[in-house]
């Protein structure tokens, strides 16, 4: 079977860290998958908020995720802090990936890496909205 392969920019436009706590961790006592993705979204929101908007407000439109890979590269355990990273490639005249790595903020090892496709999205009109030149200027930048 061939495996999920992932390049990530050499810049990223934010950062965030994220504890692991308790309720992250699986049977096996590392990062649930499911939590992988709770952990993301929360960073995901962090870096909207970090520019000024939310996601059912980016400049005018909202965002919907219309795919998701990720690609594990390291377990991650209770007590440790993740740093999120994020930058965006890709474009379209509707959406974007917005690509992200994880990592031990105390160590740099990369626990995880994955993208997120981003369609923008207008939610008045339920339709899909072109991607805004303010969100390609400040995120695109990688």
């Amino acid at each position: 079977m061939a495996r999920l392969r992932i390049d990530l920019p050499e810049k990223f436009v934010f950062s965030t860290e994220i504890p692991i706590y308790i309720q992250h961790i699986n049977y096996g006592r590392h990062l649930d998958n499911a939590a992988l993705l709770m952990l993301v979204a929360e960073a995901r929101v962090r870096l909207f908020k970090h520019f000024g908007w939310t996601e059912l407000d980016v400049g005018g439109p909202g965002i919907v995720v219309a795919d998701v890979a990720a690609q594990y590269r390291s377990e991650a355990f209770h007590g440790e802090t993740l740093r999120a990273e994020f930058a965006a490639a890709d474009f379209n005249d509707y959406g974007c990936d917005l690509l992200w790595r994880l990592s031990d903020l105390a160590t740099g090892r990369e626990v995880a890496r994955g993208k997120h496709g981003l369609v923008f999205f207008d939610y008045a009109s339920r339709s899909k909205a072109r991607v805004p030149a303010i969100f390609v200027a400040k995120v695109g930048g990688a």
